[in-house]
């Protein structure tokens, strides 16, 4: 026992080392995705109301007018494409997910512009797994987490350990999820 509880602390220490890094940037994404219906953690909305004289009715010169305003309300925008989803409305997509919408009549518009969230649209990009070789370092590191759970119950020993106190805890990281399920479901 004296063997497995030593090296249950070097493992712990050491793997938990490692993966400090990883740790915080789940924990970080974990948190904004919990809060998705909250607030948007990729990106910020920057919105301008703005006037035209610019005409954007649908004609020859349409690719050329919308270039025009976008020197005017957006001059280091990307054109992508545009549509009009009413009579007197003109969408225009930008590249990097902004938008336009211009009342074609009135001449009033809306840029929307999007901006990536430092730190949080990175982190929810690993969240995500975009590669396979990240699915298989998120795995070593899942891997990690189940070998934390397993040498912790190793670690201590005495009234603070699984027989007492530890055990206790435990007792309640697994109760409070079931409690969870069972309300849920």
């Amino acid at each position: 026992m004296k063997t497995l509880r030593k090296w249950s602390r070097i493992l712990h220490r050491d793997i938990g080392y490692f993966f400090i890094g990883t740790t915080l940037i789940y924990g970080l994404s974990g948190i904004a995705l919990n809060h998705m219906n909250d607030w948007n953690p990729n990106y910020t909305v920057e919105v301008d109301k703005f006037q035209t004289d610019i005409s954007l009715t649908k004609n020859d010169a349409i690719k050329n007018n919308i270039k025009l305003l976008l020197a005017d309300v957006a001059p280091k925008a990307v054109y992508k494409k545009h549509y009009y989803p009413q009579k007197n409305l003109i969408k225009i997509f930008l590249k990097g997910g902004s938008s336009i919408v211009v009342n074609t009549a009135s001449g009033n518009g809306r840029a929307e512009f999007l901006k990536k969230r430092m730190a949080f649209y990175q982190s929810n990009f690993l969240h995500y797994n975009p590669h396979k070789w990240w699915m298989w370092f998120s795995d070593a590191f899942a891997g990690a987490l189940i070998l934390f759970a397993i040498t912790s119950f190793f670690m201590v020993k005495g009234k603070k350990g699984m027989w007492g106190r530890g055990g206790i805890y435990t007792a309640l990281g697994f109760i409070i999820p079931l409690l969870f399920l069972w309300y849920l479901l």
